[in-house]
């Protein structure tokens, strides 16, 4: 048996965005192959909207890190962060 918490599953610990990453695109490829059950594919779909949004949170919080460490003449500089355009990929 594996220690760590079942997939979708909440957990009180955070985990890194690389490991929100990785387990929402293992979610992905299996809603891809299209041969879930109905229940267990909307199941995968909303754990995968959760890790969506914990990804953004930790994207954000390490933007918020970024800004608050970037300094110019003094006192910290607030700058635009380029790799945020929207866009899907």
């Amino acid at each position: 048996m594996s220690s760590s918490p079942a997939e979708g599953t909440p957990s009180t610990e955070r985990r890194s965005f690389e490991a929100a990453l990785e387990q929402l695109e293992d979610h992905v490829r299996k809603l891809d192959r299209g041969d879930l059950p109905l229940e267990q594919a909307l199941a995968l779909f909303e754990g995968g909207v959760g890790l969506v949004r914990e990804c953004q949170e930790l994207l954000d919080g390490a933007e918020r890190r970024i800004v608050e460490l970037t300094e110019a003449d003094g006192g910290v500089q607030e700058r635009t962060f380029a790799g945020r355009t929207g866009e899907g990929g």
